[in-house]
């Protein structure tokens, strides 16, 4: 078990560049649970990674901005969407933290639909809003999701100053996921800037997409935080 702070600094990708995308102002939420309760969501070979003996579900509602293939080139209306995910936290046998997603919805069918055939990822196509206001000189921002099959999610949240704590840097200096596809636990690395971390104060929370994804969480998070940006590269799949 590994119970200490990963590093905020991604490692440079070596090899092709699968694609980039940029992570536009995003809310992350997240709650305390016990590790036993999240082993069963990780592939073979992963397992939740800890810190002072507990794990996380979150909660990230954002907007993906100028997707496309390689560094540079971003696809036109597809390229950009909103999207909600829960995730879990995950670590290897050889230490590579990431994440595990428990769901993901987007507001662009065509990207659900190759995200599920390429990667086996759990993408859904929702209905998504997102709306941003300036109250007394500080941002507040809302979104909302519906998936098709009528679970709803309500998010709003104020934009604070900046802050770093190390819960923060734990749940956020993650530089790749593992996904079970094909009978196999992939490892897909990515690079991006270190987090622009800021304070976020919570007013308004209704979610449904938490429990829908199978983890049972009451009360307010124990962890809210906010980032304007991040732009993010991904590496082609390795095996576990």
């Amino acid at each position: 078990m590994i119970d200490r702070l990963p590093s905020p600094e991604a490692v440079a990708l070596t090899g092709p560049v699968m694609m980039h995308q940029h992570w536009d102002d995003l809310a992350f939420l997240h709650w305390a649970v016990d590790p036993e309760r999240i082993a069963p969501f990780m592939p073979p070979g992963v397992r939740p990674d800890v810190l002072d003996g507990a794990t996380y579900v979150g909660l990230i509602p954002f907007t993906l901005r100028g997707a496309g293939p390689g560094r540079r080139v971003s696809v036109p209306y597809a390229g950009t969407f909103l999207e909600t995910n829960v995730r879990f936290y995950s670590v290897d046998d050889e230490g590579r933290r990431g994440v595990v997603f428990a769901s993901l919805d987007a507001s662009r069918l065509a990207v659900v639909l190759g995200a599920q055939l390429a990667f086996g990822l759990p993408y859904r196509w929702s209905h998504m809003r997102h709306a941003i206001r300036v109250q007394e000189g500080a941002r507040e921002l809302l979104w909302t999701c519906r998936t098709r099959e009528g679970v709803t999610s309500r998010v709003a949240v104020r934009e604070g100053g900046t802050a770093v704590d190390d819960l923060g840097v734990f749940l956020t200096s993650r530089f790749g996921l593992h996904a079970e596809h094909l009978g196999r636990t992939w490892w897909i690395a990515n690079e991006h800037e270190r987090w622009p971390l800021r304070s976020a104060e919570l007013l308004e929370l209704d979610d449904g997409l938490v429990a829908a994804a199978g983890v049972q969480v009451s009360g307010a998070p124990d962890h809210v935080a906010f980032a304007r940006r991040v732009t993010t590269r991904f590496a082609l799949p390795r095996p576990v």
